[in-house]
């Protein structure tokens, strides 16, 4: 039990880190899917955007895996694809044992409902999100993951913020109902991999500031769109970038 108390409240530190004071409402919900599912923040099962939780392909696959998933079956289904239009739809059959008949779920992909850092993956993504909705159905977990978030691929831009103010102090605020910039952030960090403390140092950098609350919304989001546009481009080369920051962050206190 103090195990399990201990976990619980390790992960509730981490998530804390990461998008700062939370509700308690959003504490207790992610106590709760710790306690019940093994979900784990410092692993990235889970992502916090716009003031909800969701789970990530890969905390679903992990769940599968210590569940002893007996397998998971995908198929194209041709008749409602169109691959000139980019637009892709897969069923997804998961088996929690040899002997299950299976839970079935679908999933669509096409430019117009994912973001421009997957253009030309649509295949991959709608394969992702049947295989996300098959999994969420097993083992009867509550949360949108975050590979189906249509919206949030590709958010409309916010109103510039007024002359002389930072609008929403860097990463902090949001505007109307848009996922805010930390979130992006976050959830490329997470999708690429990064050092997040190495992206902070490279953020400073690139916007000028010693701390990115005293950047204004237009250099951070340029700096979300640069670091996007790189680490699709070449992984590898972003790394190295990163790492060029690595000596300037142990220096510091």
């Amino acid at each position: 039990m103090r195990r399990k108390s201990f976990v619980s409240a390790s992960e509730v530190e981490a998530a804390r880190r990461l998008w700062g004071d939370l509700p308690q409402a959003a504490v207790d919900s992610l106590m709760g899917l710790v306690k019940r599912f093994g979900i784990s923040v410092l692993l990235g099962d889970v992502q916090y955007l716009d003031g909800r939780w969701y789970i990530t392909h890969s905390g679903l696959l992990q769940i599968a895996q210590r569940r002893r998933c007996s397998g998971v079956r995908t198929s194209l289904l041709t008749n409602f694809c169109n691959s000139a239009a980019g637009r892709w739809v897969f069923r997804a059959i998961v088996f929690k044992s040899p002997r299950s008949k299976g839970f079935v779920g679908y999933g669509d992909a096409d430019p117009s409902n994912t973001s421009p850092l997957v253009r030309g993956a649509e295949m991959r993504v709608a394969e992702t999100r049947a295989v996300n909705r098959a999994l969420r159905k097993a083992y009867g977990i509550g949360l949108c993951s975050v590979e189906e978030l249509g919206s949030f691929s590709a958010p409309p831009k916010p109103p510039a913020s007024p002359p002389h103010s930072n609008g929403d102090h860097g990463l902090n605020g949001s505007s109307n109902s848009q996922p805010r910039l930390r979130d992006q952030l976050c959830l490329l960090i997470r999708q690429y991999n990064l050092d997040p403390t190495l992206v902070k140092a490279y953020a400073t950098d690139f916007c000028g500031t010693e701390t990115l609350r005293e950047a204004s919304r237009d250099l951070v989001e340029s700096f979300v769109t640069q670091l996007a546009a790189s680490a699709k481009k070449d992984r590898e080369a972003l790394v190295c970038k990163l790492n060029s920051y690595a000596q300037s962050v142990e220096a510091k206190p």
